[in-house]
């Protein structure tokens, strides 16, 4: 399983640099402004903004700020102006990238993008140009620290609708269809699980890996960039990091 290389990620953006760390909180409240605009202000009645909120506290989002993002979204029309956008590339060592952006300027990301690809030796593609490689799928990530019970958190998952289940020694990774992602973060939750990170999107279809320390060096830092850049909310990628 992927599992293994999405644990380090998780490991390396908790890690980040101060600047990735602060532009976080932008991130989910445009999210919240999102799922907000989706679903209405209401967490009991809107799965979304549920899990939305649930990744807010996990990143130790203060109380007052994700509320205060709900309210400001309901009552100016928050999130209206931004456009979900995913572009396609190449990074060192040909890994293929998928990022997907909120925006409300398209020409400034684009521009963005393209230069974070660019200064760390990949190229940005063209629609289409490595979305081949990569499915469509929900995907959570449950500390085995956390919850040692392996059976239970299988038997767990299924029951909510997962459509996947795996582990490793670190953790596990629950899949689902795309249509069934909220619902089974909300049944989830409703358990009590709290999650060490939850994504909607491209999951990679096989995964490679990178020797050359040069590459692996201006992987890295590629990502970082692309963590600490505001209208970049998530990076899939290849790479069994």
């Amino acid at each position: 399983m992927s599992g293994h290389s999405k644990w380090n990620n998780i490991k390396r953006k908790k890690e980040a640099s101060d600047a990735a760390k602060g532009a976080v909180f932008t991130k989910i409240a445009k999210e919240i402004a999102i799922a907000v605009k989706a679903g209405g202000p209401d967490p009991d009645g809107n799965s979304r903004l549920k899990v939305v909120i649930a990744k807010a506290k996990a990143a130790n989002m203060p109380n007052d700020n994700i509320n205060r993002a709900i309210k400001k979204a309901a009552e100016a029309g928050e999130g209206d102006d931004y456009e979900e956008i995913t572009y396609e590339g190449y990074g060192p060592a040909g890994i293929a990238v998928m990022v997907r952006a909120l925006t409300n300027n398209r020409n400034r990301t684009a521009a963005d993008v393209r230069h974070i690809f660019d200064k760390n030796g990949g190229n940005l593609g063209v629609s289409g140009s490595v979305g081949f490689l990569f499915e469509e799928k929900g995907s959570i990530i449950v500390s085995r620290e956390d919850y040692p019970d392996e059976d239970a958190v299988m038997t767990d998952a299924l029951e909510a609708g997962a459509a996947d289940f795996n582990g490793d020694e670190e953790c596990y990774e629950i899949t689902t269809a795309p249509s069934d992602y909220y619902a089974v973060c909300e049944a989830l939750q409703d358990k009590g699980y709290v999650f060490a990170a939850s994504s909607l999107g491209p999951v990679a279809l096989t995964t490679n890996d990178v020797t050359d320390p040069e590459a692996v060096a201006q992987l890295e830092k590629m990502l970082d960039m692309m963590e600490e850049n505001e209208d970049i909310q998530e990076v899939f990628h290849n790479w069994n990091n």
